[in-house]
């Protein structure tokens, strides 16, 4: 299956501890129709010194100004050129150097979207397998899938647009239950492909950046609301949702 192209998508802000190892994860990789596309949002640390060690391996970066996560996503993927989209941030990296060999003969299907697994790595060392979830009614409740264990068509963002910039951390959440909403085709995988990092934005536990979180998972609800009995389940779910989580981290507070 070395005819599937891939695009990997890095998007940094001041990540100078941890770009190098996405970028060596990167190169490292056995399977060879890569290209790997870094968009910087005009790091202030040495972040750009080290992507320019490995410019002459890299099909893309550039270092500039942006509104947000979603943007620079977004700028990424109107780059790319590949057939399929994985998105492995500053903080991430691919689980081993056989991981896309392993994951192109798994796209035999060619469908639009593959749902593997991820590791969670903390910064205690502690590290947990996030679960994949199927697309499913739960979805439109919530996501249940991390973009880094997402392989996606590039097709899929031409058919159904890019990520919404109006969102700062909900974006893949608004993006994944919109095409699931349009009936597009998955499959979900046992397979381990990145290891993300806990120091991104939706990975923030302080209770302002927690309610933030909820704040756009609310309104992607409303935004693809579809019908006034979801509307009403909606608003139950969010009236006992949201104290709940309140409780909840006042509780983790005081352990």
């Amino acid at each position: 299956m070395s005819d599937i192209k891939f695009s990997i998508i890095t998007v940094s802000l001041n990540s100078e501890k941890y770009i190098e190892n996405t970028i060596l994860s990167v190169m490292r990789q056995t399977y060879k129709n890569i290209e790997h596309i870094i968009i910087d949002g005009a790091s202030t640390d040495s972040t750009v010194e080290i992507i320019r060690k490995y410019k002459d391996q890299l099909s893309y970066w550039i270092s500039e100004s942006d509104t947000g996560i979603a943007d620079a996503m977004n700028k990424g993927v109107l780059k790319a050129t590949g057939d399929y989209i994985l998105f492995i941030n500053s903080d991430d990296y691919l689980i081993n150097e056989d991981t896309l060999k392993q994951v192109s003969l798994l796209l035999n299907e060619r469908l639009d979207l593959y749902i593997f697994k991820v590791l969670f790595m903390f910064p205690d060392n502690r590290k947990i397998i996030k679960m994949n979830r199927d697309l499913s009614l739960l979805t439109n409740i919530k996501m249940g899938s991390c973009h880094q264990g997402h392989v996606v068509s590039r097709k899929l963002f031409q058919d159904h647009g890019l990520f919404d910039d109006s969102f700062k951390i909900a974006m893949d959440y608004d993006f994944l239950l919109r095409i699931y909403q349009k009936g597009i085709k998955f499959k979900s995988i046992g397979l381990v492909i990145s290891c993300m990092g806990q120091e991104g934005l939706s990975s923030r536990n302080d209770w302002a950046s927690l309610k933030e979180r909820f704040i756009e998972e609310r309104r992607v609800h409303e935004k693809y609301c579809k019908n006034v009995w979801w509307k009403l389940f909606y608003s139950f779910y969010w009236c006992l949702y949201f104290p709940y989580r309140r409780i909840k981290f006042l509780i983790c507070q005081l352990v």
